[in-house]
């Protein structure tokens, strides 16, 4: 996911989508714990995307105030 694509999102929507990586990111660590995660870099690319979600959410708040 592009940061820019973040951007244009509400932040409803950004929080959402914060909520649905960080439950993507439990299930991965979950299958990664019992050896069942065929892809280990999806963990890192998922916490990524959670710093971008972060980010661009701390940055319009930023703007609001």
């Amino acid at each position: 996911m592009k940061a820019a694509e973040l951007r244009k999102m509400s932040v409803e929507a950004l929080e959402g989508k914060l909520k649905e990586l960080k439950t993507e990111l439990f299930n991965l660590r979950f299958q990664h714990a019992i050896n069942q995660l065929d892809n280990p870099h999806k963990m890192t690319e998922v916490k990524h995307d959670i710093a971008r979600v972060m980010t661009v959410l701390q940055e319009l708040k930023k703007e609001e105030a």
